[in-house]
């Protein structure tokens, strides 16, 4: 049974991570951005899947949304949840959203984070595994917040969609866009008047089944 100090240490640690989370796009921009060959075309799922397997039955390998989405998923550094590939057409896996038992996909708004904008309520996503096995997800609802102060990591954030005045804490919107039932969340930055991290967009997509998507 964990100690309490062991539970502080881990509670902290999940803090620290979310404050990270938040400025991932602003502290971690890429430099330089190693584009990938690509005529813009979106393949086919089957296609898709082939190119991203690996054999690897529990490792997510590329995410899909037909003719918008098909990226290769990449995951973090053991102990750097803070890493976002700088790879255009490249998406991360959020390590610590694994952790409180859901799907994150982190991507900088100038590389692949800029077709998450794209995406609309009701869209079907597609996440391949090494494998193959597929699992579908619907987007359920579009998120979005200012940040008081993009480049603190004591920002608060103001959710876009109301006017109330009320402002979260960085832990108080990892907790909302991150816990929670089994779901996936994309994220990434919102630019605005030239500031790349002006603001945060999550896209929040609940699963569809447990069947393998390529019967959808």
């Amino acid at each position: 049974m964990a100690s309490k100090v062991q539970l502080t240490q881990s509670q902290n640690r999940i803090f620290s991570t979310a404050l990270l989370l938040v400025l991932a796009c602003a502290l971690i921009l890429p430099a330089p951005a190693l584009a990938m060959e690509s005529d813009n075309a979106v393949p086919s799922l089957p296609s898709f899947i082939e190119s991203v397997k690996d054999g690897d039955p529990v490792a997510l390998r590329g995410i899909y949304v037909e003719g918008k989405i098909a990226f290769p998923i990449v995951q973090q550094p053991y102990g750097d949840p803070g890493y976002v590939s700088s790879v255009d057409s490249v998406v991360t896996q959020f390590s610590i959203a694994t952790e409180v038992g859901n799907v994150g996909l982190l991507a900088h708004n100038d590389l692949a984070g800029a077709t998450f904008s794209q995406l609309n309520a009701g869209d079907t996503i597609i996440l391949i595994y090494g494998d193959g096995h597929t699992q579908g997800f619907v987007v359920d609802n579009i998120q979005q917040y200012k940040a008081t102060d993009p480049l603190s990591p004591y920002s608060h954030f103001k959710d876009l969609a109301t006017d109330e005045e009320k402002l979260l804490s960085a832990l108080e919107l990892f907790n909302k866009v991150y816990r929670g039932d089994y779901h996936l969340t994309l994220q990434t930055c919102i630019e605005k008047d030239g500031n790349l991290s002006w603001g945060r967009l999550f896209i929040i997509a609940k699963p569809i089944s447990n069947k393998d998507a390529n019967n959808l």
